[in-house]
């Protein structure tokens, strides 16, 4: 574990040393505090490698095991303030392992698109939720059958033989934006290729500007009013069905590594944003190094 720990360090130190864009500009008195955020990142990973997904896990982690590598660590509500300012560190940490995972792409065109909820409170809950209001708002899980008050993380994946998707593209909405809105308001570019989606990308409209474009859809069908659907057609919605499967394997395997679907803990705007962007940056770091 200390080999882990301190190539990660290593390894976060090289990618602020060779992309700038991700050095935090401090412009107060404490411009280099002593507890440096190439600390901060590091620790946010490896607690991640053992489990400890929320902040104040985390902390406690590191102040009773692993002191000795960060004497400098500093209080839990201060942590907690300097890992929150780390939001767009982590995006550009994203961008540039996203470029790291282009030799894994292959030359498979077809696309899986779906979207995760990311929820800060769900069920009865979710009606009186208050936090991140400015960002976030209440929408329905189709999947959980349930209401929930939070974001939802849309996302459009390569498929590839016999593992999961890569993503090529990820965006955050607020929860109740549904999936073909947020789709078409920022239709990433895919010619001369396939989108395999659910039902809620049924459109004419979105089918059209697609076809414009190369792009082949591809949803289950819908159950005519008052008629059942003919054996060509329900073998059509199965494997459509079975297509889609991978991308719920991506989300599955997203949950269980960073747990980024439950937000509960989070008490505001800028942590929430730093919860999705972080465990995203790590998940992104166990494609590249650990698949």
């Amino acid at each position: 574990m200390e080999n882990q720990l301190i190539q990660l360090y290593l390894l976060v130190c090289h990618i602020y040393d060779t992309q700038p864009e991700t050095c935090f500009q401090r412009f107060s008195n404490n411009s280099q505090p002593l507890f440096t955020d190439q600390e901060l990142v590091a620790i946010y990973w490896f607690a991640h490698f053992n489990g400890k997904y929320e902040k104040k896990a985390m902390h406690r982690f590191i102040d009773q095991y692993w002191r000795r590598f960060f004497p400098r660590l500093p209080a839990y509500q201060t942590f907690v303030a300097r890992v929150n300012q780390l939001e767009q560190t982590f995006q550009t940490i994203g961008s540039y392992f996203q470029k790291l995972l282009e030799p894994q792409r292959t030359p498979e065109i077809d696309h899986l698109i779906d979207s995760l909820p990311v929820m800060l409170a769900k069920g009865g809950h979710a009606y009186a939720a208050k936090v991140a209001r400015d960002v976030a708002d209440l929408g329905y899980c189709a999947s959980k059958k349930t209401y929930f008050h939070g974001l939802r993380l849309h996302t459009i994946a390569q498929r590839r033989l016999a593992t999961i998707p890569l993503p090529t593209h990820m965006w955050l909405r607020e929860g109740s934006c549904h999936d073909l809105r947020s789709v078409r308001e920022q239709l990433m570019c895919l010619p001369n290729s396939s989108l395999i989606g659910d039902k809620a990308f049924l459109d004419p409209t979105f089918q059209a500007s697609l076809e414009h474009q190369q792009t082949k859809l591809y949803t289950p069908l819908k159950k005519p009013r008052g008629t059942p659907l003919t054996p060509s057609q329900k073998y059509h919605n199965r494997l459509v069905s079975r297509l889609r499967q991978p991308i719920e394997s991506l989300f599955n395997w997203l949950i269980d590594k960073t747990d980024i679907q439950r937000a509960g803990t989070v008490r505001s705007t800028e942590g929430l944003m730093l919860h999705c962007w972080g465990k995203l940056t790590f998940a992104f770091y166990l494609l590249i190094f650990n698949s």
